[in-house]
């Protein structure tokens, strides 16, 4: 991915929201999603700039409102794209007044998945999370053998990935006490998973896997992810094969995608502990090894209900970076997918699996960072926190910064915890 004129930090935007040195969406940022002005409209192609929608059919960059199939673009189509937008928003462009009535204010907008999700794939290469939970329940052997040899992956469940804002009901599932029989009811340790989902764009056929070098022609672009687990029920459920119940009742994604293009000022080289092994070839690349982590600053902010009644604003309750907790790249995430001939799709999703940094206050997870439950923490007003209660709101916030460009930013993802039906 090069850096061209349209990371620019000079660039300014006719958008005066854009300009702002704390907005997500500058001029050079662009990223895309779905929109509508009303309910029960069709949606639309959006691309995010200050704090405005650009409908792209409305200012004539498509003839379409499919986002999976401007996704699937080849990426010389999708720097055109790119280009065309940032010359078409930027200051003195002869586009602003024909563009205008393309233009929605973002808070008179209904902002939905940024895509069609046909399949879902959760990935675990946050090695600090391994590590950590791998210390609770195996204090002697905390990470497996083939962990930093092997992508670790399942499949997930596309159906129940709802959009940011939208709320779910505590889950319910079987619950195993130590000298008890199990029985059903709603989940006492809910949790969340501080994540990234890396979106295909171009798909492949079945049975041709993607080389690595050509990987990252095959990603759209990055969006914040929380793939909320039902602890208690997770720790009776997952052998042999792995959780069930506890994770695949929601998971909330941001409704912007950040391009890979967006992103190529805040690569980083990918820098394997001294003693690791290194990848196996179809894992490795020299472009991989100069740039294939990306840096991301993520934070998590908890608010509960009381707070919330009471004016209080959510507590930043754990802060990391995607570079810093990634073990393996988006790259090498595509190239293993695909190994064995299976065909991804544009809209498919990979999550990255919890993202911890090194430090207690840098998890992931209430998990990690209470401990298993045994240290809660509090939060402003008294109320006491080991895993999420009724009410209770989690906000994902991600960013990039780099010395000589602008920061850009996400937007937000979020999502409340309901009562359980039962």
């Amino acid at each position: 991915m090069t850096i061209d004129a349209t990371h620019d930090p000079a660039l300014q935007s006719w958008v005066e929201s854009a300009n702002s040195a704390d907005t997500d969406f500058p001029v050079q940022n662009l990223p895309f999603g779905r929109f509508r002005s009303a309910a029960h409209e069709e949606w639309r192609i959006g691309v995010a700039i200050g704090d405005q929608v650009l409908d792209l059919r409305a200012a004539g960059l498509t003839d379409h409102a499919d986002m999976n199939q401007l996704m699937g673009l080849a990426p010389n189509e999708r720097r055109a794209l790119r280009r065309s937008l940032s010359d078409g928003l930027r200051r003195g462009s002869a586009q602003e007044k024909a563009w205008q009535a393309a233009l929605f204010a973002a808070s008179t907008v209904e902002l939905g998945l940024p895509c069609r999700i046909g399949d879902y794939t959760d990935f675990y290469i946050g090695i600090h999370h391994a590590a950590t939970v791998g210390k609770l329940f195996r204090p002697d052997n905390p990470l497996l053998p083939n962990y930093k040899w092997v992508p670790i992956g399942y499949h997930g469940r596309a159906s129940t990935i709802l959009p940011s804002g939208h709320p779910f009901m505590r889950p319910q599932g079987q619950l195993k006490a130590a000298d008890a029989a199990p029985r059903l009811a709603a989940t006492q340790r809910l949790d969340f998973e501080l994540e990234v989902g890396l979106f295909v764009g171009r798909g492949n056929r079945l049975g041709e896997p993607i080389p690595i070098a050509s990987a990252e022609e095959h990603l759209f672009g990055i969006a914040l992810f929380n793939d909320w687990s039902a602890r208690d029920v997770q720790a009776w459920e997952y052998q042999p094969l792995g959780p069930f119940l506890s994770k695949n009742f929601a998971s909330t994604v941001s409704p912007w995608i950040v391009t890979m293009e967006a992103l190529a000022p805040y690569r980083r080289p990918l820098v394997r502990p001294e003693g690791d092994p290194q990848p196996l070839p179809y894992l490795d690349s020299e472009a991989n090894r100069h740039a294939g982590a990306i840096d991301i600053e993520l934070e998590v902010r908890l608010q509960s209900r009381l707070m919330r009644e009471s004016g209080i604003p959510a507590q930043c309750i754990s802060r990391s970076n995607f570079a810093d907790a990634a073990y393996w790249t988006a790259a090498q995430l595509i190239a293993h997918h695909t190994v064995n001939g299976c065909a991804l799709a544009s809209g498919d999703l990979l999550g990255s699996g919890t993202l911890s940094g090194p430090h207690p206050e840098q998890a992931g997870s209430l998990l990690e960072l209470t401990q298993g439950g045994k240290q809660p923490f509090g939060l402003p007003g008294g109320e006491v926190r080991s895993f999420l209660e009724d009410g209770d709101n989690v906000t994902l916030i991600g960013s990039c910064s780099r010395a000589g460009f602008r920061r850009i930013g996400f937007g937000r993802c979020e999502a409340t915890v309901e009562p359980s039906w039962r």
